[in-house]
C-alpha cells in the first residue's frame, strides 16, 4: 500500500468525534492527513462539538476537545491530495460560505478523487455542486439540500450506523457510522482492511 495525501477541511464546533477519529485513524494505518481551517494555520485549534442521541427529535450538543491543526489553509493546493474528508458537526454550515472552501471542493469532485462525508458534511458538498447525480446519505435533517443538490437522498437501512457508497464518494449518517465509513473509505483508497 503506498500512502496517500488526505486533505481534511474542519472548522470551530467541527463534530469532535468525526474529526478525531477519522484523523487519527488514517494516520494509524500509515497515510499522511492534513487537517485545515480557513483563516487559521498550523498549530492553531477549533473548537470541537460532541453531539450525541440521547431520545430527542435531534442530537444534543455539548461542548468538547480542542483539535489542533497540522497544517495552514491558506498553503493547501487541492492537486497535491489523493482524497477528501469532511467531518459533520457545526462547522459545515459555514465552511461551505467560503469559496476556497468550494472550489477545493470542486477540485475533489471533477478529478473524481475519493470524498468522505459525514452527519452534515455533505452540506458543503451539496453547495459545491459534487453530490449531483450521486447517492448520497447524512444526518437526516440535510436530506432537503442533498436533493436540492441534485443527491440522491440514500435512506439508511442501519440507522445511522451505515455508510454508502457511489462513485468517488462514501458519506455516513453519523459518528455511530465510523466503522462501516471508514471501512468503506479505506477500501477506495487501497488500504487493506480486515484480518
Amino acid at each position: 500500500m503506498s500512502a496517500k495525501r488526505i486533505l481534511m477541511l474542519v472548522g470551530d464546533f467541527v463534530e469532535d468525534y468525526e474529526v478525531m477519529v477519522p484523523f487519527q485513524m488514517l494516520l494509524m494505518v500509515g497515510h499522511h492527513v492534513d487537517a485545515v481551517c480557513p483563516d487559521k494555520a498550523a498549530g492553531e485549534s477549533v473548537a470541537t462539538a460532541i453531539h450525541d442521541f440521547e431520545g430527542q427529535q435531534t442530537y444534543s450538543e455539548k461542548r468538547g476537545h480542542n483539535f489542533r491543526l497540522n497544517a495552514t489553509f491558506a498553503d493547501v493546493k487541492p492537486e497535491t491530495y489523493d482524497a477528501l474528508v469532511v467531518p459533520g458537526g457545526r462547522s459545515p454550515e459555514y465552511l461551505r460560505l467560503e469559496a476556497r472552501v468550494i472550489e477545493m471542493v470542486r477540485h475533489f469532485s471533477t478529478s473524481k478523487k475519493p470524498i468522505a462525508a459525514i452527519c452534515h458534511g455533505p452540506q458543503v458538498l451539496a453547495a459545491a455542486g459534487a453530490i449531483q447525480g450521486l447517492g448520497c446519505t447524512a444526518y437526516p435533517a440535510v436530506r432537503p439540500e442533498v436533493q436540492a443538490a441534485g443527491g440522491k437522498w440514500i435512506e439508511s437501512a442501519a440507522g445511522l450506523d451505515d455508510a454508502h457508497v457511489d462513485g468517488n464518494l462514501v458519506t455516513a449518517a453519523a459518528w455511530p457510522a465510523h466503522p462501516a465509513w471508514m471501512r468503506a473509505f479505506l477500501k477506495m483508497l487501497g488500504t487493506p482492511v480486515g484480518v
